[in-house]
């Protein structure tokens, strides 16, 4: 969508005479930031990181009038602008209703629905939609709200989601920082010790899951039906789904880790992402917020009715 003949390199500056799509003014930061980190959600036309990552490598993106690359770092008081010289067409708004489950000035939580991804190229994600769903917030650096973290297609449950620019940096830096505690139920395939943790490593990295079980119920088909309590302590893709399926226990509806003559057609993926706990990084409260679990969980375990 950018056209680089538009925009011509003198030495490391952009012409005065092209003016810039977006400006940003960077107010006082309490430390320096990778621009490619400050930049999500400052501008309307490039707010996700792969977005502004990609306009700093065609250089469109000034710092104080110098081009900037990935490893510009902002310190405060800089003048930021973005050059996309050829019109946007406007985005095609998908009419996809969600469940809010929270909703402040800076951020949200909905309820992820299974079959739809949560950001991508496909115009059916929870990004497109959560437009239409939350408010806009009214504070300076209100922004198109983005999720701050991703969930399976397949998987249902809590999703954190930002609506301001320093509300996007602020929660990532709890994810990264681990300082947002994430708590998942699944339904699982076989005997299981009543609590463990699974440290295999994923993709070759170090990983960390601990796992309680609810309850334990006969399946004429899966021998045995457990209800577990997940709690990650790393974030690898997959890999709650990974860590049960390697244990020999994978979660039922399992399509990719699953036991192949044990797999459940139809039914859907049985892994709800059930709460989130951090402390708000603007208010200072306590927040703990959670999802209760979908029905076709409580028709296998009698206790949750």
């Amino acid at each position: 969508m950018i056209n680089t003949h538009d925009v011509k390199d003198v030495g490391h500056q952009i012409e005065k005479n092209i003016d810039p799509t977006e400006t940003h003014i960077v107010p006082k930061l309490p430390a320096p930031i990778r621009l490619q980190e400050y930049g999500v959600g400052i501008f309307k036309l490039v707010s996700t990181k792969s977005a502004i990552k990609k306009a700093l490598k065609k250089r469109f993106i000034t710092v104080n009038d110098i081009i900037a690359t990935t490893a510009t770092f902002i310190h405060g008081g800089e003048s930021i602008q973005l050059f996309i010289l050829e019109d946007v067409p406007a985005k095609r708004k998908l009419a996809f209703p969600l469940n809010v489950v929270f909703e402040d000035e800076y951020l949200a939580v909905i309820r992820k629905p299974a079959g739809i991804l949560v950001s991508g190229n496909s115009f059916k994600t929870i990004a497109n939609a959560l437009a239409q769903n939350i408010r806009q917030s009214t504070l300076a650096d209100a922004t198109t709200p983005q999720p701050v973290h991703r969930l399976d297609y397949a998987t249902t449950g809590a999703l954190l989601v930002g609506k301001t620019s320093s509300s996007i940096r602020a929660l990532n830096s709890l994810f990264e920082d681990k300082k947002i505690t994430k708590i998942y139920f699944a339904v699982t395939i076989g005997d299981m010790d009543e609590q463990g943790e699974i440290t295999s490593k994923i993709d070759g990295k170090k990983s960390l899951s601990n796992y309680r079980v609810l309850q334990s119920v006969p399946s004429k088909k899966f021998g045995t039906l457990n209800l577990v309590e997940l709690t990650p302590h790393t974030g690898r893709r997959h890999q709650l789904r990974k860590h049960l399926s390697g244990k020999g226990n994978p979660i039922l509806g399992d399509q990719n880790y699953g036991i192949e003559n044990l797999i459940l057609h139809g039914k859907g993926l049985y892994l709800h992402a059930y709460s989130l706990q951090f402390v708000h990084p603007f208010t200072k409260e306590e927040i703990y917020l959670k999802d209760d679990l979908p029905q076709r969980f409580k028709k296998l375990f009698n206790f949750l009715n």
